[in-house]
C-alpha cells in the first residue's frame, strides 16, 4: 500500500497537500442541512472511508478518519468540514482568481457564488438549493476542482463526475473546457434509495439543474419565471388582459427558500398580492432582509388581513405566514377565503428527506424526528400529503385555479397513496386531474415558442456591467412583436429598480433562440470593445431542450415521449461538440432522482471572434433543438416556429414537422377494440 500511495503521489502535480488543515468554525445562524440518514452496513461503512480518505496523503488518513465517521454516522454524508476553507465564501471579481485562462477562473467565481452565505441553502453542507442540490459532495472535491481550475489551460478539459474532478484531458481552444456530469445511474438503480447508499458511499452527487452545473445566481433565477407564470395563469383563467397586472388579485403557494423564494417578489412586481407559508423562521427572515418578501405574519387569521387590506387597495403586496400551508389552507377551507391563485414549492422531489414538513410539527421538531425516527417522519409525511390533497380539492371546487409548480407535488401525493390524483385513477401515464404549470401555462406559451430562462453573470463583479447590459438586452428586443416580448421587454426595463441581485452581479430575462442570439453577440461585442468585463452566459436547465420530465418540463408533450430523455441529452451533446465552455448533464432537477434527466451550459464572453463563431451555432442549438422535438410532439406553438426557422433558414436550419391525422378516423380504426 505505502509503495503504491508513493507512486500514485509522485505521478500528481495536482492533488491535494499534506497538510492537516485547522478545523474552521461554523458562524452561528447559518444554516445547516439536517442528518440525511446513515443506513450503510458495516462492510459500505469501510467503502465509504476509503472513497473519501483516497483524495488526502496517506500521512493524514489516521487522524482523518474518525472524523469522516463520525460525519458519515452523525450526519449522513462526508462532507469533510475540515477542508472548508475559514471565513467567506463568495463570487469575487474574475481577477482575484488565479488561473492561466479565463474561463479557469471565471468558473471559480460561478462556484465561490453559489457557495455564498446569503445565496446556498446549507452553504457548509454545499447545498445551493432544493433542499439536497449540492455544487459537490464534498469538500474535499471543492479544493481538488479548485487546483484543477487554476490549471485548466485552453487546450485542455477538465472532466467531472458527480462532484469528483476525474482530470485534465487534452482537448483544442473550441472544446469545451468543463464537461460535467451529476447523479446519472443505470437504469435498474435509477432510484431515491439508491441514491441515498450512493451519495453515503460518496460516488454520487444531486446536482439539482443549477447548483451542480455552477449555474445558480440565486433566487433572481426564478423569480422571471414565477413571474411569467402567475401573468399568464391570470390571462388564462381569470380574464387579466395582455397588458395589465394583478391588481386585486390574490395568489396563495409555499416555501420560501432558494427558488421558492422568488414567488413573493414574482407577484409584487406582477401587481398581485401572495401569501406563502414557510416553517422555517430563518429562510423567512433572509426573504425579509433581502428584501424578497415584504410582511410577516404569525398567523393565518393576520396573514389574510393583511392580504385582504392590500386586495382592497390594488396595492402589490407578499406576506410570509410562520406556518404550514396546510394549516393555512384548512383556515381558508374553514373561513370561506377566495383564493383565486394556488399553488405549491416545497421541496417535494424529496419529502422524506426534510423537504415537507408534516403539520403538527415545527421546523426543529422536523429536523429532530429526520434523526430520531425517520420511519415516523415518512408516516406523518403521507398523512399530511393526503389531508393537503384533500383541502386543494375542496378549493379547487369553489373555484381555485390549482397548478403544480413543478417541484413533484402531485407525484408526492400519489406516492403517498392517493390514487385518484391521477387522471386514470390508477397510474400517472396520463397524468394528473390537476396541471403542471408547465402543462398549461409555459409549455404552450412559452417554451413552446422558444421562450425560456436566459441568464448572464457579469464576471468583474461591477454593478455598472450589469447596468450596461441591461440596457443593451433591453435594444435587442422588440415589444411590439408577441405578448411574451412585452413581458420581457417590461422586465428588463424594471430589473434594476426591482433589486433582483442576490450574490453575484447576475440577470434572467426570458428569451428565444434569436433573442438569446442577438443579445449574446451583442454582449460578446461589447466585451470586445471594453465597454464591459468577462461575462458568463447561462440558463437554468429548466427550458425548452435543456430537460426531460414527465412532470414538469414535458408535462405538454402528449405524444407519449414526454418519460424519454433524448432530447435533454441531445442538447448536452450538441452543445459539447459546438463548443460551449461548460457543458452539464444530471439526473434529478426539481422534481427528484430517476424523475428527470437536465442539461445546463456556461459560455464564457471573452470578447474574441471565435466566441463569436460558437454563439452563432450554440445558441440556436441549444433552444431549436427542443423546439423541433415539442413541434415533432404536435405542440401547436412549436410547429408555428417550425415552419418559420425552415422558410427564414433554408440551407441551415430545417425542422421535421408532422401530419395530423384526423381524430374520426383513429376512433373507426380502432373501434371494436376492448379497454385493457
Amino acid at each position: 500500500m505505502h509503495e503504491v500511495n508513493g507512486l500514485n503521489e509522485r505521478a500528481m502535480t495536482i492533488r491535494l497537500d499534506a497538510v492537516f488543515p485547522e478545523h474552521p468554525e461554523f458562524v452561528s445562524g447559518i444554516r445547516r442541512a439536517p442528518d440525511r440518514g446513515w443506513t450503510l452496513s458495516r462492510k459500505e461503512t469501510e467503502l465509504a472511508l476509503r472513497n473519501a480518505l483516497r483524495y488526502v496523503p496517506e500521512e493524514l488518513h489516521e487522524m482523518l478518519a474518525p472524523e469522516f465517521l463520525e460525519e458519515l454516522r452523525t450526519r449522513g454524508r462526508i462532507y469533510a468540514y475540515r477542508y472548508r476553507p475559514a471565513g467567506r465564501i463568495w463570487g469575487k471579481p474574475i481577477d482575484a482568481y488565479e488561473g492561466k485562462c479565463l474561463a479557469g477562473k471565471a468558473f471559480q467565481v460561478m462556484i465561490d457564488n453559489n457557495l455564498d452565505f446569503e445565496v446556498a441553502l446549507y452553504p457548509y453542507e454545499l447545498v445551493t438549493y432544493g433542499e439536497t442540490g449540492q455544487v459537490c459532495q464534498n469538500w474535499l472535491q471543492y479544493r481538488l476542482i479548485k487546483k484543477y481550475l487554476e490549471q485548466l489551460t485552453e487546450d485542455t478539459t477538465l472532466v467531472l463526475e458527480s462532484g469528483h474532478p476525474l482530470g485534465l484531458f487534452k482537448s483544442h481552444p473550441e472544446a469545451p473546457r468543463v464537461i460535467l456530469t451529476n447523479g446519472l445511474f443505470v437504469g435498474l438503480f435509477d432510484s431515491q434509495a439508491e441514491w441515498h447508499r450512493a451519495m453515503q458511499l460518496g460516488v454520487s452527487n444531486y446536482g439539482q439543474m443549477t447548483a451542480g452545473g455552477w449555474m445558480y445566481i440565486g433566487p433572481q433565477g426564478i423569480v422571471h419565471g414565477t413571474y411569467n407564470t402567475l401573468l399568464n395563469a391570470a390571462r388564462q383563467r381569470l380574464g387579466v388582459g395582455p397588458k395589465e397586472n394583478l391588481a386585486g388579485i390574490l395568489f396563495v403557494s409555499s416555501g420560501l427558500g432558494g427558488m421558492s423564494g422568488a414567488q413573493p417578489k414574482a407577484i409584487e412586481i406582477a401587481g398581485g398580492v401572495g401569501i406563502v407559508a414557510e416553517v422555517d423562521a430563518s429562510r423567512i427572515e433572509t426573504r425579509h432582509s433581502q428584501g424578497w418578501v415584504s410582511r410577516v405574519a404569525e398567523s393565518c387569521e393576520e396573514a389574510f388581513a393583511l392580504a385582504d387590506e392590500a386586495l382592497i387597495k390594488r396595492e402589490p403586496l407578499s406576506i410570509a405566514y410562520h406556518g404550514n400551508i396546510v394549516d393555512l389552507l384548512q383556515y381558508a377551507v374553514d373561513h370561506g377565503v377566495t383564493i383565486p391563485l394556488l399553488s405549491d414549492q416545497t421541496s417535494c422531489h424529496a419529502p422524506y428527506d426534510g423537504g415537507y414538513c408534516p403539520v403538527g410539527l415545527t421546523f426543529e421538531e422536523r429536523t429532530d424526528m429526520l434523526h430520531r425516527d425517520p420511519q415516523e417522519f415518512r408516516r406523518r409525511v403521507d398523512e399530511t400529503l393526503r389531508r393537503h390533497y384533500e383541502l386543494i380539492k375542496v378549493l379547487t371546487g369553489r373555484g381555485t385555479y390549482f397548478f403544480d409548480y413543478g417541484n413533484s407535488f402531485m407525484r408526492a401525493v400519489f406516492d403517498a397513496g392517493v390514487k385518484e390524483i391521477c387522471r386514470n385513477g390508477e397510474n400517472t401515464y396520463e397524468g394528473f386531474v390537476w396541471p403542471s404549470y408547465v402543462e398549461d401555462i409555459m409549455g404552450p406559451v412559452l417554451f413552446d415558442y422558444g421562450y425560456g430562462p436566459f441568464r448572464w453573470v457579469c464576471l468583474s463583479g461591477n454593478p455598472e456591467d450589469l447596468r450596461r447590459t441591461d440596457r443593451a438586452a433591453m435594444e435587442c428586443i422588440d415589444p411590439d412583436r408577441r405578448a411574451q416580448d412585452y413581458d420581457n421587454w417590461v422586465w428588463i426595463r424594471d430589473a434594476e429598480k426591482n433589486r433582483l441581485v442576490v450574490g453575484t452581479q447576475a440577470r434572467i430575462l426570458y428569451q428565444d433562440a434569436e433573442g438569446r442570439t442577438k443579445i449574446a453577440l451583442k454582449f460578446n461585442e461589447m466585451v470586445r470593445n471594453g465597454e464591459i468585463g468577462p461575462v458568463m452566459l447561462g440558463r437554468d436547465h429548466h427550458d425548452v431542450s435543456g430537460t426531460d420530465s414527465p412532470y414538469r418540463e414535458t408535462s405538454n408533450i402528449k405524444d407519449g415521449s414526454n418519460i424519454c430523455a433524448d432530447m435533454a441529452v441531445q442538447c448536452f451533446a450538441g452543445n459539447a461538440a459546438r463548443g460551449m465552455t461548460l457543458c452539464a448533464l444530471h439526473n434529478g432537477g426539481g422534481v427528484g432522482i430517476g424523475k428527470a434527466i437536465n442539461g445546463g451550459f456556461g459560455m464564457l464572453l471573452d470578447g474574441s471572434e471565435r466566441t463569436d463563431r460558437i454563439l452563432r451555432s450554440a445558441m440556436m442549438w441549444d433552444v431549436l433543438g427542443g423546439v423541433a422535438r415539442r413541434a415533432w410532439a404536435r405542440c401547436e406553438h412549436a410547429e408555428e416556429v417550425g415552419r418559420e426557422v425552415n422558410a427564414k433558414y433554408e440551407g441551415s436550419y430545417h425542422i421535421t414537422l408532422p401530419y395530423h391525422v384526423a381524430d374520426e378516423l383513429v376512433a373507426r380504426a380502432v373501434e371494436g377494440i376492448e379497454e385493457r
